[in-house]
């Protein structure tokens, strides 16, 4: 059943926000530093290829740039001038998809606008993604924006939406971090000494 577009010309049933401030690690030990804030955005966006096969996925793809867009001005909003240091993305597709409808939402076209915002973002953006229902539970990775060889910055964000996805439904969702996981300590690259020229390092 087709919805009435209210966003480009997707119809958007209702955005999500989630945050988490921790203030110690799993032992109780203060962080070392600034809080580990972490964001979670979300879209619950009608699929309009719910239920039906199509080789051509553009509906989807083709308004993402500015579904990325509307990210980035949030992200913006809700974290002020404090800095994004890492950020994933992910997908929950409803029962009457694929999960390729959900990939759709994930290119490079709909996370570019975040990553400049962010500063431009060196680093791919890690993903993941699944199908399920309602209060589905899922984990979005976390690395470092400007360089995938910083461990302190692999990380997850869990999540999940308490009346989302329907079955004709995808959730589009971007997570985002202030800072690397409280008392890392498995050595390796530092957020400090990072060139940020290839992603990499």
């Amino acid at each position: 059943m087709s919805k009435t577009a209210n966003f480009e010309t997707y119809h958007i049933r209702k955005w999500y926000t989630q945050i988490e401030d921790a203030l110690a690690n799993e032992s109780g030990e203060l962080a070392d530093g600034e809080p580990l804030r972490k964001i979670v955005i979300a879209a619950v966006i009608h699929n309009p290829y719910a239920g039906r096969f199509s080789q051509n996925l553009d509906e989807l793809v083709a308004p993402s740039p500015a579904l990325g867009a509307e990210f980035a001005r949030r992200i913006r909003e809700l974290n002020g001038d404090s800095n994004i240091e890492s950020y994933g993305k992910a997908c929950l597709v409803g029962s009457a998809g694929e999960y390729e409808h959900g990939n759709a939402l994930l290119t490079a076209m709909f996370a570019d606008p975040v990553r400049k915002a962010l500063g431009g973002g060196k680093a791919w953006v890690p993903s993941t993604g699944k199908r399920g229902g309602i209060n589905t539970v899922i984990d979005v990775p976390l690395a470092h924006k400007d360089a995938l060889y910083v461990r302190s910055h692999y990380d997850t964000m869990t999540c999940l939406f308490p009346d989302a996805p329907n079955a004709d439904e995808v959730v589009a969702i971007f997570a985002f971090a202030t800072r690397g996981r409280l008392h890392a300590r498995l050595g390796g690259l530092k957020s400090s000494e990072v060139v940020g020229k290839d992603g990499l390092v």
